[in-house]
């Protein structure tokens, strides 16, 4: 296979960690090659060498045999490489066609651009009306808007970053099925992503990072998921366990909530009721936008409820604020690590901090603790191997992963009474899932009533003991996890509420 892309070389630093070690491999014309690795391997800081964000210290490049060495995202785009950011960059107040055009260098007029987005749209089965206001647009139809704005570029290499995090199983398959017509079309295809079946099921070649330096490249249709996440991180992996026990008393408990969205482009919560039991985890599944982060919200108490619809453990806290809620133990950690969960400018200490300050006895007589604030942020490093220099380390100089364990980390070493959280293992590598997924069992074990909430279906049935499926504001009858079926929670995640409480009543 002749080589579209070869990288010599690549090595960058930064203050006490190497990114990239002397990174060398090809990417052949008209493959999807998969980069693997874990959180904090050096997948982001390489790919954004490719995409000109980032100037390697040593290494070279070379595109079609010839020097290649982009010193920005312009330049790499006028070299035929394109990139979808696991983090839309879109603004949600325009429409498709605004929003396409404001990623091109030069976008032809308003009528000409809608009819080309229309065209390739549909040509690749990523059907898109270019008059829709973004805001509107399920996280799915999003990321299409995101790979039609590359394709309208004719790339000849597509970078994708977790494509498929925020996407349903019948999404999942229209995508894996756009990109497998763009290869035969002859495009290659860089894709990184944490789901290993996704990668045996797409991928002609899988080039592995650990810590920074090649440690492998295969056929990855040629190994298990076990054997590609052992390469990645140079051990056996244990899979999540929990030892069975019996269920105590109601611990959480939500009365026909409902509310209004925070924002224009948000979903009502209707009538939404539910029960969490000590030592329960609760799994909640949905397509994003469907009302998880207003249902995090309205636990954490970031917005407030009507009164006699929020119950902990038998008392009302509808109307009580976030420090309050924390104080009587429920805790609750956010998708948005950064910027919502973390604050990014701030140490690790100060977000330790943060949200610790209360159960942790951090403040004393109007005075912060900060040799406690250190040693608690300290020991969240420790017990959930975040990768960092150390507790002084701004929150955004973390990889996403690292930041992702870290938040989790905080809130499980609280002791919590109550546990809610929103995708906690989003965009972490299968060691930091499985950790945190262990860490999750094990708090329910000791107790605690967890609640999860998760795109990840396959996350969901591994560690809840009831599922229910959240649909257009509303929550369906939760459903015992063992033996639920792909096709019985599709239909739940479709909405199928009045099957659901039938067949809760039968």
């Amino acid at each position: 296979m002749t080589a579209l892309l070869t990288l010599d070389g690549l090595t960058k630093a930064y203050p006490g960690v190497i990114a990239n070690d002397d990174v060398s491999f090809a990417i052949g014309g008209a493959e999807i090659h998969a980069l693997l690795g874990e959180n904090g391997a050096g997948k982001s800081t390489l790919v954004k060498m490719i995409y000109g964000l980032v100037k390697p210290d040593r290494g070279h490049m070379q595109m079609n045999g010839a020097a290649y060495a982009p010193t920005d995202p312009r330049a790499a785009r006028a070299d035929g490489v394109a990139m979808v950011f696991q983090h839309f960059s879109l603004f949600d107040a325009l429409d498709v066609a605004e929003n396409v055009a404001l990623g091109m260098e030069n976008p032809p007029k308003r009528g000409q651009l809608a009819a080309r987005i229309r065209e390739v749209s549909t040509e690749y089965g990523l059907p898109l009306d270019p008059s829709r206001i973004v805001g509107d647009l399920s996280a799915g139809e999003r990321q299409r808007v995101e790979i039609i704005r590359c394709l309208l570029q004719d790339p000849k290499l597509l970078i994708m970053d977790e494509p498929t995090s925020v996407l349903t199983p019948q999404e999942v398959e229209i995508l894996f099925a756009t990109l497998r017509k763009l290869r035969a079309e002859g495009t290659s295809i860089l894709y990184i992503s944490h789901k290993l079946e996704e990668i045996r099921a797409l991928c002609d070649t899988a080039t592995v990072l650990r810590l920074g330096k090649v440690v492998g490249c295969c056929d990855p249709r040629e190994r298990s998921a076990g054997e590609l996440a052992e390469l990645m991180v140079g051990t056996k992996l244990t899979p999540p366990a929990r030892a069975a026990g019996e269920l105590g008393e109601t611990v959480l408990e939500l009365r026909d909530l409902t509310l209004p969205p925070a924002h224009a482009f948000g979903t009502t919560l209707r009538e939404v009721s539910l029960s969490v039991r000590t030592g329960e985890v609760l799994g909640i599944g949905g397509v994003a936008g469907n009302g998880q982060d207003e249902l995090l919200a309205a636990l954490s108490g970031e917005v407030s409820a009507p009164a006699g619809t929020i119950w902990l453990k038998g008392r009302d806290i509808a109307r009580s604020g976030p420090v309050q809620r924390r104080a009587e133990g429920l805790l609750t950690a956010p998708e948005e690590r950064l910027g919502h969960a973390a604050a990014p400018d701030m140490s690790l200490t100060e977000n330790a901090l943060l949200t610790g300050t209360v159960r942790e006895g951090l403040a004393r007589r109007g005075f912060l603790d900060w040799a406690g604030a250190r040693d608690f942020a300290g020991r969240i490093i420790d017990r959930f191997d975040v990768r960092t220099p150390g507790p002084h380390v701004a929150a955004r100089a973390l990889s996403g992963g690292n930041l992702q364990k870290f938040v989790i980390g905080r809130e499980i070493l609280q002791r919590p009474d109550v546990l809610v959280v929103n995708q906690p293992t989003w965009g972490v590598d299968a060691a930091a899932a499985a950790a945190i997924r262990q860490a999750l069992l094990d708090l329910a074990e000791q107790g605690a009533a967890v609640v999860v909430i998760s795109q990840d279906l396959d996350e969901l049935m591994e560690i809840s003991d009831r599922f229910a499926a959240l649909n257009g504001g509303r929550l369906g009858a939760p459903r015992p996890a063992r033996g639920l079926g792909m096709e019985e929670i599709g239909l739940m995640m479709g909405g199928a509420h009045d099957m659901e409480v039938a067949h809760a009543g039968s």
